[in-house]
């Protein structure tokens, strides 16, 4: 297991990124590369920085007005193994877990089994906001995503029965 994981930035403080007062991780690397994407500078693989996932954890600890973590890019499900053991750690801590990915869940489904870390990843996961974004559905007053296209997700609740549950949000 990494003990580092390679991120364009951090977000100690946001209201945008889901329900709440959250803690922003936007991972470095995304094979997307949606047109119009708010964060093209995610894109390659080679840039940001390596972070210690200790040091996150530590920064999430000490940071009591937090109700959760957003885990975002590029294309977090790009670093599933390092963003599950984060997830893991900030679950036990009490809060909660976003994550926003440009697969569809239906994507993530069928190749859960064969990616590293995505199964694991998804068990932590409370909130999905799946979908590739696209600039021809754009839509300003939508709450948490960008296209009509994409959906929040109940991710636990839909893994436990078997049905798409969407949140109203």
């Amino acid at each position: 297991m990494e003990k580092k994981i390679r991120l364009s930035g951090i977000t100690r403080e946001s209201v945008v990124d889901g329900l709440g007062f959250r803690y922003v991780l936007y991972a470095q690397g995304c094979p997307h590369r949606c047109k119009g994407c708010h964060n093209p500078s995610t894109h390659s693989f080679e840039g940001g920085e390596l972070v210690d996932l200790e040091s996150i954890l530590n920064d999430i600890k000490n940071h009591p007005m937090l109700d959760g973590l957003t885990c975002s890019g590029g294309e977090c499900f790009e670093k599933a193994e390092q963003f599950a053991r984060i997830a893991q750690e900030v679950k036990a801590m009490g809060l909660n877990v976003w994550a926003y990915t440009g697969y569809t869940l239906e994507e993530i489904m069928q190749n859960r089994d064969s990616k590293n870390g995505w199964q694991d990843f998804m068990r932590y996961i409370d909130v999905l906001v799946d979908g590739r974004y696209q600039e021809d559905n754009k839509d300003s007053s939508l709450c948490f995503r960008g296209s009509t296209n994409q959906r929040i997700i109940d991710l636990q609740r839909t893994l436990h029965t078997g049905k798409l549950n969407l949140l109203n949000v």
